[in-house]
């Protein structure tokens, strides 16, 4: 069975229809879906939906895009949401957290020390309580990789990795995973595509980050986890191998990234 490592299945986007968007991944052997919170607003909704869903579970964190809005007190609140979720079995990562150097507003200098202290404090809770952790990296590879080296979380996913050879061995030797979803679809996609198929199959973990990033079939339409075994299949097809192979590797290496998620499963 497939694992999405990466969906946002409280979006606006699905409409009110978020367990059916569940439902019908879980026909096309979706077992798993991890829903990561983005702000303090929607900790109790990805935890609602990682219990209704039975094919769901939930991570909490503070994305850098909400990051500007953010206030101090919201990272207290979020520590004291991991300690009350710890004894549930659905809740199993701090994510999404990390930095995004994309947007211009977020690269002000200010903001930039900002989206620091807030990534570093939620390494240190992912530390604190031996939690794997979802890293958001947008055009920020290096400077993430040295909090990530100065703060160990014991295990984590680099969400929709885009960076270099060397960035990603260096993840690897963290003992991180890579996240790969519908951009590596697209023909032109080139750097993508190559680390897609160069990598380490056992450094490779798949996702949708669902509604965004479509696969190339849908785009630009608004993607959904059941999207998740045609993924699959393509880097299957890039790398050669059948597509049972890349099941098994990515929901292994899956559990390696999110250890709570290896209880999880039937």
């Amino acid at each position: 069975m497939w694992i999405d490592t990466h969906c946002h299945l409280d979006a606006h986007e699905f409409n009110g229809d978020s367990l059916g968007v569940a439902r019908r991944a879980g026909e096309v052997g979706v077992s798993m879906i991890v829903i990561p919170a983005v702000e303090r607003g929607n900790f109790a909704e990805v935890a609602r939906l990682g219990h209704a869903a039975p094919n769901a579970c939930y991570a909490l964190g503070i994305h850098p895009i909400c990051v500007p809005n953010a206030r101090e007190e919201d990272l207290a609140a979020l520590r004291s949401a991991i300690e009350a979720a710890l004894d549930d079995p659905r809740f199993v990562a701090v994510g999404e957290i990390g930095l995004d150097f994309f947007i211009p507003m977020l690269c002000e200098p200010a903001m930039r020390d900002k989206q620091d202290h807030f990534f570093r404090e939620q390494l240190r809770m992912a530390r604190d309580y031996k939690l794997a952790v979802l890293t958001h990296v947008r055009r920020s590879q290096d400077q993430v990789l040295k909090h990530l080296r100065q703060i160990r979380p014991p295990a984590g996913i680099a969400h929709a990795f885009n960076g270099s050879f060397q960035q990603a061995q260096m993840y690897i030797d963290l003992g991180f995973k890579l996240g790969f979803g519908g951009a590596m679809t697209f023909t032109r996609a080139l750097q993508i595509r190559r680390l897609a198929t160069q990598l380490p199959l056992e450094a490779i973990v798949l996702e949708t980050d669902s509604p965004d990033i479509a696969p190339a079939w849908i785009h630009p339409g608004v993607n959904q986890p059941e999207n998740l075994p045609g993924i699959g299949a393509a880097l299957a097809e890039m790398r050669g191998v059948p597509v049972q192979t890349i099941l098994d590797a990515s929901r292994e290496n899956s559990f390696v990234a999110i250890p709570r998620l290896a209880g999880l499963q039937p």
